[in-house]
C-alpha cells in the first residue's frame, strides 16, 4: 500500500530475511489475480492475489499478510488466498498476523518467526522501531505534496521531487539517519516552485483502506486532482491507522469517545466492517471544516462502502457539501476516472464563485 513496502522492505532485511519487493501493480498484476480469483471478489483481494503470484514466481518462499475480524470480508483474504495459490500449484508458507488487540501472545509469536537473524528482544524492538519511522517518515511526505501539488508552478515537478523523497528515505538506516533523511526529503518538496498564496479547492478523500492508500488501485487520483489545482486531504494514512488500531489508542477512544463515530452518528450509528462508518463520519467532518467537496473511493462489490454510499446523500444534502462516489475494480479506466474528476471540480469551482458573489453582493447591499 503506497511506499510501505520500502519500510516493511528494511524491517525484514534487519530480521535476516531477503525481501522480494513486488513490482508496482500493473494490468499483469491484475491480470494474474482476476484468472485466480472469484469474479465477484473486489479489487484490493484481486490485486492482492496477483501480486502474490508474481513474488512466488520471483522467488519468494513465505508471504506475511494481514487478518482481521469483524464484518468485512477483507479478515478472510488471507486463507482464502492461501488455499487458491495452494490448490495452484504454489510451495509457500503463509504467516497471518491477527490484529493484536485479540491476541498479543499470537502476534509476538509470528513476528519471531520472521526472526530469521535471531535478534535480541531490544534488538528485535530498535528494528521494528525503525521500520515505524520510516512509515511515518513516508507518510508526512505525502501529505506534504499534497499541500504542494496544487500550488506547483510546473505540471508534474511535485510528482518527481516526490518519487525522489521515497529514495531519500530508502537508503537510510539508522533512526538518526532517518531523521536527517526526511528533512533533507522535506527541503527537496519545498522547493519545488509553488505559489504559496493560492487558495486551490480542497477536496476530502474517503473509503475503503487500501483503494485509498495504494495509487495503482485508484489510478493515481490524488496526483491528478493536485495537477487540477485541487488540494486533496486523506482520511487515512498507514502510520494513523495503525496507531488508532493499537490497544493504548483502542482504550482511549473508548474513555474519550471516537470523535469519528459521533459524527457518524445521525446517518450510520451501527459499525458495519470495514470503513463504512469512518466514510460517513470523514465525510460529516469535512463539511464542518469547510472543504468544498469529497471523493468516496470504493472497491465495486465492496459491502462497507456500498453502505456508506446509500447514506452519503443524506450528509451531502443536509451539510450542503458535494460527495463523488467512485466505484473501482479492474474494468475502471484513467480516462473516464478523469473525466469524472473534471466535471466535478467544475462542478465545485462554480459553486466557490457563486458564494464569493453571493457573499459579495450582501456585503455590497449592506453597504448601500
Amino acid at each position: 500500500m503506497g511506499a510501505s513496502h520500502l519500510a516493511f522492505k528494511s524491517l525484514m532485511r534487519e530480521l535476516g530475511n531477503e525481501p522480494i519487493v513486488p513490482p508496482k501493480p500493473s494490468l499483469k498484476t491484475l491480470n494474474f489475480g482476476t484468472r485466480f480469483a472469484p469474479e465477484f471478489a473486489c479489487l484490493p483481494y484481486k490485486i492482492l492475489l496477483g501480486t502474490y503470484v508474481e513474488v512466488l514466481e520471483m522467488g519468494a518462499d513465505t508471504i506475511a499478510a494481514s487478518g482481521g475480524v469483524g464484518p468485512c470480508r477483507a479478515g478472510h483474504y488471507a486463507q482464502l488466498h492461501r488455499q487458491i495459490l495452494t490448490d495452484a500449484g504454489y510451495k509457500f508458507e503463509m504467516i497471518v498476523y491477527e490484529p493484536p488487540s485479540i491476541g498479543y501472545r499470537d502476534f509476538v509469536h509470528k513476528i519471531q518467526m520472521l526472526n530469521s537473524a535471531r535478534l535480541p528482544l531490544l534488538k528485535l524492538l530498535g528494528a521494528i522501531n525503525r521500520g515505524w519511522a520510516k512509515i511515518k517518515a513516508f507518510d508526512r511526505l505525502e501529505e506534504l505534496s499534497h499541500w504542494i501539488r496544487p500550488r506547483e508552478t510546473g505540471n508534474g515537478e511535485t510528482s518527481k521531487a516526490y518519487r525522489q523523497t521515497l529514495e531519500i528515505i530508502d537508503r537510510a538506516e539508522s533512526l538518526e539517519e532517518i531523521k536527517q533523511a526526511e528533512k533533507e526529503a522535506v527541503a527537496l518538496l519545498k522547493s519545488v516552485p509553488h505559489d504559496p498564496d493560492f487558495k486551490p479547492l480542497k477536496v476530502g478523500i474517503v473509503g475503503e483502506i487500501y483503494v485509498l492508500l495504494e495509487p495503482s488501485a485508484n489510478l493515481e487520483i490524488e496526483e491528478t486532482l493536485g495537477e487540477m489545482g485541487v488540494e486533496v486531504h486523506r482520511s487515512m494514512f498507514l502510520s494513523g491507522w495503525t496507531r488508532d488500531n493499537t490497544l493504548f489508542d483502542t482504550l482511549r477512544i473508548m474513555a474519550k469517545g471516537d470523535p469519528l463515530k459521533r459524527a457518524a452518528q445521525p446517518y450510520l450509528a451501527e459499525m458495519i466492517g470495514g470503513h463504512g462508518q469512518d466514510s460517513v463520519g470523514h465525510t460529516v467532518l469535512y463539511a464542518k471544516e469547510g472543504y468544498d467537496g469529497v471523493i468516496q473511493l470504493a472497491p465495486f462489490t465492496c459491502i462497507p462502502e456500498i453502505v456508506a454510499k446509500s447514506v452519503l446523500p443524506a450528509v451531502s444534502r443536509d451539510l450542503n457539501i458535494p460527495v463523488l462516489s467512485l466505484s473501482l475494480d479492474e474494468q475502471t479506466g484513467k480516462e473516464g476516472v478523469r473525466t469524472r474528476l473534471e466535471a466535478f471540480v467544475d462542478l465545485l469551482a462554480r459553486r466557490r464563485e457563486i458564494k464569493a458573489n453571493t457573499r459579495l453582493a450582501h456585503e455590497l447591499g449592506g453597504g448601500a
